[in-house]
């Protein structure tokens, strides 16, 4: 499925530019297709960027590649009529200024005929944590191909950092600062979560894809945490949803981030796909949902989250927005 959605992406997008004869035929778009015998020096040399810059352009956290995954690549385009720098930067993720940079353009006038290296805009990145808007997580998952089987999306609230903690800028600090607690006080390898949204309704990649979260269930049972993390992907919202009220960007961002991951891995919304760390008992690591008397539970992902952390909770107030979201992303690739 995943991969239909992204070769329909692409062609939509594709069908929609003017490229030059040269990469017509194997470029519509500024992507490129990893193939066998692939690595990043090779594609960064074709395409006349450094690995670096690819890194940050395609938001890659090492620089392993594999086959099928898609990579944005500054490329070389001929100016059509009707064409102008912002179109231009619009179409190819870019921006006008990258394009005046990248080519010495003393103005934003360009002519018919001209040859326009346009390199696309680079993620925020500092070590392996990803910043992301909703639109570019959205272009990064569908480029992304990754190798661990997916079955279950895991919500979590962080009670602290809370939005008391969030100044509005300091995303990269309070990802540090949740991974020097997992990897210091938890003893974990390096920080839990594959994502952790915020309330200006930014995303932050953490913990990559491929490998499973790290103590989110059954803190006391490690065999039963282990198996429970094994097929799991774990978001962590940045706030106190037994206290605070969730900001309308951040509420987006969880619905949009949930129905793509939904999309990617296959998925449709249920308490087995879209599961409440609430649900779930912490010492025994066993999944009790609403019977929860006499079991040792979190009220994570928070009284307040989505009208509340109970199943029918989830299933009145969540999963439809869900399945509304991957209804409107599916409709936007036709």
């Amino acid at each position: 499925m995943k991969k239909q959605f992204v070769i329909l992406f692409t062609l939509i997008l594709g069908m929609q530019m003017h490229l030059s004869p040269a990469h017509a035929a194997n470029n519509p778009r500024n992507t490129y297709e990893v193939k066998s015998g692939d690595n990043l020096w090779k594609v960064a040399n074709t395409y006349g960027t450094s690995v670096g810059d690819l890194k940050l352009i395609n938001g890659l956290q090492s620089d392993l590649l594999l086959v099928g995954q898609k990579l944005r690549v500054p490329i070389m385009y001929e100016v059509a009529p009707g064409d102008n720098l912002w179109k231009l930067s619009q179409a190819f993720n870019s921006t006008v200024s990258l394009i005046v940079t990248a080519n010495g353009l003393s103005s934003d006038v360009i002519y018919v005929g001209q040859k326009l290296k346009i390199p696309p805009k680079k993620l925020s990145m500092d070590g392996k944590f990803i910043l992301m808007t909703r639109e570019e997580f959205k272009d990064w998952i569908f480029n992304q191909k990754f190798t661990r089987r997916v079955g279950k999306v895991q919500q979590h609230h962080t009670y602290q950092p809370s939005y008391q903690q969030f100044n509005g800028s300091n995303h990269f600090a309070l990802m540090k600062g949740m991974e020097d607690y997992h990897v210091n006080g938890m003893k974990w390898s390096m920080i839990s979560q594959q994502l952790t949204t915020f309330p200006d309704g930014r995303v932050v990649v953490g913990r990559p894809f491929n490998i499973a979260p790290e103590g989110s269930f059954g803190l006391l049972n490690k065999e039963a945490m282990h198996a429970i993390e094994a097929d799991a992907l774990a978001i962590e919202n940045v706030g106190n949803f037994d206290a605070e009220k969730m900001t309308a960007e951040q509420r987006e961002t969880i619905v949009t981030i949930t129905a793509l991951l939904m999309i990617k891995y296959g998925l449709t919304p249920t308490v087995d796909s879209i599961t409440y760390h609430h649900w779930w008992d912490v010492n025994s690591g066993e999944r009790v949902l609403d019977n929860t008397a006499g079991h040792a539970i979190k009220t994570c992902p928070g009284t307040g989250f989505f009208g509340g952390n109970s199943t029918a909770s989830a299933k009145n107030n969540f999963y439809p927005l869900v399945t509304q979201k991957m209804q409107e992303i599916l409709a936007s690739l036709h």
